[in-house]
């Protein structure tokens, strides 16, 4: 174990715009939590947009509008990923579509298994991981980034190869071997965090405790801080250890649009607004980033901008269900 354990006298809780200037510099190399529509760290996101980050390097299994807007905002240099949808509302997301089409981001895609075992491999402090997953597939030859590519030989956090097959060594089936991934920072949405950092992911944790033992820092966003005597009470229920921690801010519905099950559910009407613009070409998507990110002081203007107290009663989740059962889905806002 790389870290020491004396981090959890360190008073980690802090302010979005003091972890991202301390954490996110130009450049940075970024392992996302959440899946898909499902608890993404975008109040964080936002504010890396506000602060201009340029050059991003993003890493993830199957994101969505946390990878879309930073794409759409100029910060992204390159994703090595599964995927970028709002599933169910779009698929590829917008601006992440455009800029694979344009050829003005770097990109690399693997499978979402593919992607999991990365961090796998990362957080296990191997250089690869093994897998039948691809094999049969056009991701074996189709590569976004050749292997012949000055990058692939000059970038020291670009790995020389997408993938390997070999003969397994014991059965003589073939394999393919994914490079390890090792961000310099994670970024993860939690619904609890105790004070030293320990947190506590409810539903589904996806990829999140992985890329968070794989990464070199770990900022987490919380919708609370919760004293780490009660999470110790149950600490089965605890995915992410505090050591592993170096920055936490609460900031409830800091994943808005997207859901965070047992607390609210995503937002099909701000989603329906960002998908227009994205869809609509840069200048529109300007628009965008000018009325929810440029101009907004925050979680608390945002929210106000985005329909208020009426509009967060309407997301709110259902104790027993874990989701809204007042929101529409689906088709009326794709």
């Amino acid at each position: 174990m790389t870290r020491k354990v004396e981090k959890e006298v360190e008073d980690k809780i802090m302010e979005v715009e003091e972890a991202v200037k301390k954490f996110i510099s130009n450049g940075c190399h970024i392992g996302l939590g959440g899946f898909t529509v499902q608890r993404h760290p975008m109040e964080l996101i936002r504010e890396i947009i506000r602060q201009r980050k340029r050059n991003l390097v993003l890493y993830g299994c199957s994101q969505g509008i946390d990878a879309d807007i930073l794409i759409g905002a100029g910060c992204v240099k390159r994703i090595e990923m599964a995927y970028v949808g709002d599933e169910p509302f779009v698929s590829p997301s917008p601006n992440f579509r455009r800029a694979v089409e344009e050829r003005s981001i770097e990109w690399e895609d693997y499978s979402n298994f593919g992607a999991t075992l990365r961090f796998v491999a990362g957080a296990l402090g191997v250089p690869f991981m093994p897998t039948k997953s691809m094999l049969g597939s056009d991701m074996i030859t189709k590569w976004g980034i050749s292997s012949r590519s000055r990058k692939r030989r000059k970038d020291p956090r670009l790995a020389k190869k997408k993938l390997a097959v070999i003969d397994c060594p014991f059965t003589g089936e073939k394999v393919a071997l994914v490079p390890a991934c090792k961000p310099e920072v994670a970024v993860i949405h939690a619904q609890m965090c105790g004070g030293n950092g320990t947190v506590r992911i409810l539903g589904q944790t996806f990829v999140d405790e992985f890329i968070a033992r794989a990464a070199e820092k770990v900022i987490v966003t919380c919708e609370e801080i919760i004293s780490e005597e009660i999470m110790r009470v149950e600490p089965e229920r605890n995915q992410i250890p505090f050591y592993l921690v170096d920055a936490i801010i609460q900031v409830p519905y800091g994943a808005h649009p997207t859901a965070v099950y047992k607390y609210y559910d995503y937002d099909p009407e701000h989603y329906a607004v960002y998908i227009r613009a994205a869809k609509a070409g840069q200048e529109a998507f300007e628009k965008y980033l000018e009325e929810y990110v440029y101009s907004v002081d925050g979680i608390s203007e945002y929210l106000k901008k985005i329909g208020g107290k009426e509009k967060l009663d309407r997301l709110k989740a259902d104790s027993i269900l874990g989701y809204s059962t007042q929101i529409r889905r689906g088709e009326p806002f794709r």
